[in-house]
């Protein structure tokens, strides 16, 4: 049996790339990266206890909490929801939901999962919370119940302020926590479009084919932030989680989650693959953190 299983290790390392053979993952963009495996243990990081803004990954709590209503029975999917004002003026990104319409929780969550609607999130957090104010006081009492002791909450869709600050380790914790406790995440934080007022909104996101196994995708975007991703996958039955914080680019941010699942899954044994190439260096953007990050959050 030892014969055996050392001669299996043997045929994985001559058929994997060097990457993989000596324990270095490929080059990155992100400023923040986190990917685990089934068992939490870190198959690759960098600076995942770092300070970071988290753009509309804050969308993650606010499902969090609306699914544990949900499951609880104080809420149910197909209830109307009446749009506030506030919620309607919400910035983009938006369903761009008008005051006083009524909207089934069920329709305002697909749009916070896949639209990323801010106006959504608002009318989501006041409908479950009385207040957007009193959900955001919920959220963070349930960070702290989480372990998510680096993050702190200041509103529900991730629009930027100087108090709402995570981290990659928190996030990856945040997201395996939710497809875990609430399974049924998995449907809209996988789903690539949903109709809302005759309007198709879609996701076209690479990873959900590149390299396969992603069940649960939110991103998340400012100036200030970057671009940030939250992957929960699944292959041969494992599950990983990765977290990409303050890429350059959107493009640059799928690219360095899709090389770091493929080198998980090599990783563990799942596969094998050639290296990915490393992206070109690109430079911070000069407005990175400038007052139009008050404009979107995506």
């Amino acid at each position: 049996m030892r014969f055996i299983l050392a001669f299996s290790v043997m045929l994985w390392l001559a058929a994997a790339p060097a990457w993989a053979q000596n324990g270095r993952a490929p080059a990155l963009n992100a400023e923040a990266v986190l990917l685990l495996d089934a068992d939490g243990k870190v198959l690759f990081s960098k600076n995942a206890a770092e300070d970071h803004a988290p753009a509309s990954l804050v969308k993650l709590m606010t499902l969090y909490l609306a699914y544990e209503d949900l499951e609880s029975g104080r809420a149910h999917w197909d209830e109307p929801v009446t749009v506030s004002r506030r919620a309607a003026d919400t910035p983009r990104y938006r369903m761009g939901l008008r005051a006083g319409e009524t909207a089934s929780l069920g329709t305002l969550l697909e749009g916070v999962a896949i639209a990323s609607a801010n106006d959504a999130a608002t009318a989501v957090s006041e409908h479950l919370g009385g207040t957007e104010e009193d959900f955001v006081a919920r959220m963070n009492v349930k960070a702290g119940d989480l372990g998510l002791a680096a993050t702190r909450f200041a509103n529900a869709h991730g629009l930027p302020d100087p108090n709402q600050r995570t981290t990659a380790n928190d996030i990856a914790a945040l997201i395996g926590r939710l497809v875990h406790d609430y399974p049924a995440s998995r449907t809209i934080l996988g789903g690539k479009n949903f109709i809302y007022r005759g309007r198709v909104y879609s996701r076209r996101i690479p990873l959900f084919d590149d390299p396969g196994g992603v069940q649960a995708l939110k991103t998340g975007f400012t100036n200030e932030a970057g671009y940030n991703l939250a992957v929960a996958a699944w292959r041969a039955g494992q599950r990983f989680l990765l977290v990409v914080l303050g890429a350059q680019t959107r493009s640059l941010s799928f690219r360095d989650a899709r090389r770091l699942l493929q080198y998980g899954f090599i990783a563990n044994g799942i596969e094998s693959g050639e290296e990915p190439r490393r992206p070109a260096p690109a430079r911070r953007p000069a407005h990175r953190r400038s007052s139009a990050s008050l404009a979107t959050a995506g």
